[in-house]
């Protein structure tokens, strides 16, 4: 059955049924500015450039008019999507399995670092349709051509200027001198740099330039304040007494440096606050537990760097620490976007030394919004919130994954047999990689739920489950 014709926005694009299908069921009604404009574009296989900040849709506005056109029987590498960073692949690749979830035998590849390059060659020899991918793994495979790239019809530079920020230009180069000529070439950048234009006029034929600018209503649902300290050693004392005076349940801290970051961790763990750290020196399987446990809940706190944080997305997000502020403010507002989204309020809280006075007067003139300077309260003036220390969710790892054919429904239906008795209510999010999957369960069952798994399997299968 196809989507109401009442319920969406999106039916005035020229979309497959599917698509409109999983757009319905995504609860997706008004497009994003950046659809809105972008969408008619990419369909008509322009090429573009798009500017806008995180939070956007962006993702969607490129990745819907892929899946419009992927042809199914073909299973060859139609459309590349380059990231700066793993982490922003691996969402991305998230999200083009989430949006194509209703066209059968889509597949969809992530190519980067942190995975070993032969199980990725022998997925492409087996055949695919889209490929998200960081420039260096990419280009490693196209010279090795273990990636055959003649049927490829769109490239997508996403985060094109953090590409060009973090050295990429010359990999970028090299990657796509080794695509078709014929082709649709999309840039998205929160900024256009003269690189980013220089970039565009070498690759792309007639490009449509789209900006959306940052809306006021925006702004105003991000509160943001700021709290002065006369130097970094009063830095921990005030970053605790923020976490007492702005209870929250999901809180993303971001520092400058990953010392900073692992020390910062140390404190936390010392008091026993459900915390995880993420930095450049992960591994990517820790990486990707990191991540599972914010995402789930069964970790409140998560302190991080800006490239290991780059692409992170996640839902429900109350509350941004700058711990350190960046020393641009671009990379401040790409910080704070992660909160007030989908017209929901947040809350971002930067600490600053006396001697950063001018750095906060360039943050309010590149937001456009005076941040708030209240005084901070006394030391367990409110008492620390018992939620950040006993989350009331915990992860189990289950040694099976995409690969092994399981899906989200048979961890679930295992979990909720009689065998094991848990009620769907205790299970969280469950997350599926290759060989790996995630699920939350209520901490209250998790131990029940690790005994029955390692006793009954899913799907007649033995596993391996251990808790995080």
């Amino acid at each position: 059955m196809g989507p109401s014709v009442t319920t969406s926005e999106f039916l005035n694009f020229d979309l497959k049924p599917a698509l409109l299908t999983v757009i319905q069921e995504l609860g997706f009604q008004t497009p994003t500015p950046i659809q809105l404009q972008g969408l008619p574009l990419l369909l008509a296989g322009q090429d573009v450039i798009g500017q806008s900040k995180t939070g956007s849709g962006k993702t969607a506005t490129f990745v819907l008019p892929i899946l419009n056109t992927v042809n199914l029987q073909l299973k060859r590498p139609q459309a590349l999507i380059l990231c700066p960073t793993r982490e922003l692949a691996n969402q991305v690749t998230r999200d083009v399995r989430k949006l194509g979830r209703r066209l059968e035998g889509l597949q969809v590849l992530t190519l980067s670092g942190g995975s070993p390059s032969r199980e990725q060659s022998q997925a492409l020899l087996r055949g695919v349709h889209i490929v998200v991918g960081t420039p260096g793994r990419v280009l490693d495979l196209l010279q090795k051509e273990r990636f055959e790239a003649s049927a490829l019809k769109t490239l997508v530079l996403d985060e094109a200027d953090k590409m060009l920020d973090m050295g990429f230009e010359e990999q970028i180069h090299d990657v796509v001198s080794g695509l078709p000529l014929a082709r649709q070439t999309v840039f998205f950048s929160a900024t256009f740099s003269s690189s980013i234009k220089s970039l565009s006029a070498k690759y792309q034929k007639n490009p449509q330039h789209v900006e959306i600018s940052q809306e006021p209503e925006q702004k105003s649902a991000i509160e943001q304040l700021v709290y002065e300290v006369p130097d970094s050693s009063a830095k921990n004392g005030s970053f605790f007494r923020i976490l007492q005076q702005h209870p929250a349940t999901s809180v993303l801290v971001f520092c400058n440096m990953k010392v900073t970051a692992n020390d910062l961790y140390s404190s936390l763990h010392e008091k026993g606050v459900s915390c995880s750290v993420l930095h450049g020196e992960l591994i990517q399987r820790d990486r990707d537990r990191v991540m599972a446990q914010f995402r789930n809940g069964s970790h409140r706190i998560l302190i991080a760097t800006d490239v290991a944080a780059r692409g992170l997305d996640i839902a429900g997000l109350d509350l941004v620490i700058n711990f350190d502020l960046p020393s641009q403010s671009d990379v401040y507002l790409h910080r704070v976007g992660r909160t007030g989204r989908a017209d929901k309020t947040g809350v971002a809280v930067s600490l600053a030394l006396r001697s950063e006075a001018a750095k906060i007067l360039e943050i309010e003139a590149a937001t456009g919004q005076k941040m708030e300077r209240p005084a901070l309260g006394f030391a367990n003036q409110y008492g620390l919130n018992e939620d950040l220390r006993q989350s009331p969710m915990k992860t189990l790892m289950i040694s099976a994954g995409r690969k092994d054919k399981i899906r989200p429904g048979d961890i679930l239906g295992a979990l909720t047999n009689p065998a094991i008795g848990l009620k769907a209510a205790d299970v969280g999010q469950i997350e599926i990689q290759d060989r790996i999957s995630y699920v939350a369960i209520s901490a209250t069952r998790a131990t029940a739920a690790l005994a029955g798994l390692r006793g009954g399997g899913i799907k007649g299968q033995k596993i391996s489950v251990r808790p995080m």
